[in-house]
């Protein structure tokens, strides 16, 4: 969807240092809306971890006795609770209790003992459960998703994850054809609707559906409200604006185990999570608290609602932009000037990316190093699992991982560049999963720990870094196709852990092999990017294609300076051609006749004799012939 724009100034002005500053900056109401854009957040990542507590399978379970597979004489009044379970339900030894099997015995036989002859069967009424983490009933336990049926619990993830990724590309390219506050409107509606459905849900078929459409809109939100605030920012804003959205999501995750103990039953935790998207509908209502983004006005040239957009943040952050006080003067003047009066908007797709070289290689990248953060974090949980079965340890451990990563990247990023701190994420990342896969039969229980969290905390980093840096890197006209991008490409990364659970954790091992091959390779993927810091975003295609990776070290001045290919300096910088040329225009510009002033030059010069005027001339004239 791409249109024509029938100006014939080029469609771009410099918006960081002509716009930017004379509609306030990052004034008052700039970080308004940035505060409002930190809420969706909030809301979508309640939603995203609560996929953990619906398919968290019970510590412990088991078979349901069933009376018509026991003797006909049996009394239960003859046996303690513990001993008619050891009766009627095999033991496994390093497990307990069968999860998925039963005892039946002969129908002739009048004893139930240990020596009468039986047999195993299948479950026949339904399962006994432990209470989850954090609920008492939810998606496994609503619909008995274990044993033969275990299979649709990591298929629902998958399913959530796709969803996710279908958003992220197809609503990504809605945010570049109508508009950042278009798509986040649309996406709330759907998504609200969408988590009231959930909560009605009749069957397990029916809830894999819906949490597949539900994933698609939420990641509608969380991507327009990322390209925003990062829109409504100038450089050394940016950073501590996105992990702030960082830090709310870290929040949204340390608050589900306590909404979820409250809860009990998973249909009231999925009414409490949806709330928050119900209150974000408030924004369709208050324009002013989630405006469009002018920067995409500008970049897409759409003239009348740009003037309207400044107008409206000018006046919001106390600056006079009135274009009939000063019309020669002002921005608004400027933009008419330089786009024109029949200026048509000009829309760009995501598609575009196989005519560019830079942009197609900083998103390939990005896209990369995010799949490897999301998808090797879980060789790093699973060794948690393996120190602590506890949930709330593995769970909680992340959380404080999370917000180290997000305290890390505050503190070092904008001191050395973003470049510099994906690749050492990348590079320890790599190491503690290297460490990990090979010295793991040999390590004491305290450094597998150790190097697991360390793993854990880079990884995070590395995912977070990645989206906030492909954001930056992008122009305005296609970044939210190309954040759509990078960002399915790291939901690849976190559904290929249910890929393992589907297999029943049988290639865990080449799952980890290859992660840490990724990450290993990405190290020198990442030294191609450019580095982003104290850069204006880029707007243009052209402006995203202008970008260049800059040297990793600082280079000596003399270092192309060398000695066998030293080459003389020119003696002088004159250039008979230019001069000659400087000559015969300055020649006709005196002689000019339509000039409203005649500069007349006198024949002889007073001061100097008529031989060395002639000499003059003539010397004047062979100049000019050569």
């Amino acid at each position: 969807m791409a249109t024509d724009a029938c100006c014939t100034a080029p469609l771009h002005m410099d918006y960081e240092t002509k716009i930017f500053p004379h509609t306030g900056g990052y004034g008052r109401y700039n970080r308004v809306v940035v505060v409002f854009s930190w809420f969706p957040n909030l809301a979508v990542m309640l939603n995203l971890f609560s996929d953990v507590f619906f398919t968290l399978i019970p510590e412990s379970y088991h078979c349901k006795p069933d009376p018509q597979l026991l003797p006909s004489t049996f009394l239960l009044s003859n046996f303690s609770r513990q001993r008619y379970f050891n009766l009627t339900i095999p033991w496994v030894i390093g497990s307990g209790l069968s999860h998925c099997e039963l005892y039946k015995y002969p129908a002739n036989t009048s004893e139930l003992s240990d020596t009468v002859p039986r047999e195993r069967v299948s479950c026949t009424q339904g399962w006994e459960y432990s209470h989850s983490a954090g609920l008492q009933s939810n998606f496994v336990t609503e619909w008995n998703l274990v044993c033969s049926d275990y299979w649709k619990i990591p298929l629902q993830h998958i399913c959530f994850m796709t969803g996710w990724i279908l958003g992220y590309i197809f609503l990504g390219t809605l945010c570049d054809w109508y508009g950042r506050r278009r798509c986040f409107l649309l996406s709330i509606a759907l998504s609200s609707l969408l988590g009231v459905a959930v909560c009605l849900s009749t069957s397990a078929e029916v809830f894999l559906l819906l949490r597949l459409a539900q994933g698609a809109v939420l990641a509608g939100v969380l991507l327009s409200s990322y390209i925003t605030r990062l829109e409504l920012c100038d450089p050394p804003h940016r950073l501590m604006v996105a992990m702030v959205s960082g830090f709310f999501a870290l929040f949204a995750e340390l608050l589900l185990p306590g909404i979820a103990v409250l809860c009990r039953d998973w249909p009231i935790l999925q009414a409490v999570i949806t709330l928050p998207l119900l209150l974000l509908l408030s924004y369709w209502c208050c324009a002013s608290v989630f405006p469009e983004s002018p920067r995409w006005l500008l970049a897409t040239a759409q003239i009348p609602q740009v003037k309207r957009s400044f107008q409206e943040f000018s006046t919001r952050n106390g600056v006079c932009l009135r274009d009939e006080i000063y019309p020669g003067e002002t921005v608004l003047s400027e933009i008419d000037s330089a786009y024109g009066e029949d200026c048509r908007p000009s829309y760009h797709s995501v598609l575009e990316l196989r005519g560019t070289r830079v942009i197609w290689k900083n998103c390939l990248i990005l896209s990369f190093t995010l799949l490897i953060g999301t998808g090797i974090q879980y060789c790093f949980t699973r060794n948690l699992h393996s120190y602590s079965t506890n949930f709330y340890f593995s769970y909680f451990l992340r959380v404080i991982t999370g917000v180290l990563a997000c305290i890390f990247i505050c503190l070092s990023v904008n001191r050395f560049g973003r470049r510099g701190i994906l690749l050492l994420s990348a590079i320890i990342t790599g190491l503690s999963s290297l460490l990990l896969l090979a010295l793991t039969q040999y390590l004491r229980g305290g450094l597998v720990l150790v190097f697991s969290v360390v793993g854990l905390l880079f990884s995070q980093a590395l995912a977070m870094l990645s989206v906030f840096f492909a954001c930056e890197v992008m122009p305005t006209v296609i970044r939210g196709g190309c954040l759509g991008l990078v960002l399915a490409a790291g939901c690849v990364g976190m559904a290929a852990s249910s890929l393992m659970e589907l297999q029943n954790n049988s290639g865990y091992f080449l799952h980890h092999v290859i992660f840490a091959s990724f990450a290993v390779l990405s190290v020198l993927c990442i030294m191609l990017l450019p580095e982003s810091k104290r850069k204006p975003l880029p707007d243009s295609l052209k402006e995203g294609e202008n970008q260049r990776r800059p040297p990793l070290f600082l280079s000596r001045p003399d270092r192309d300076n060398l000695p066998l290919l030293c080459t003389r300096p020119p003696l002088s910088s004159y250039n008979p051609d230019s001069y000659s040329r400087l000559v015969s225009a300055t020649r006709k510009i005196l002689t000019k006749e339509n000039l409203p002033y005649r500069i007349s030059v006198p024949a002889h010069s007073p001061l100097l004799s008529s031989s060395e005027t002639q000499g003059q001339d003539n010397e004047m004239q062979r100049v000019v012939v050569s």
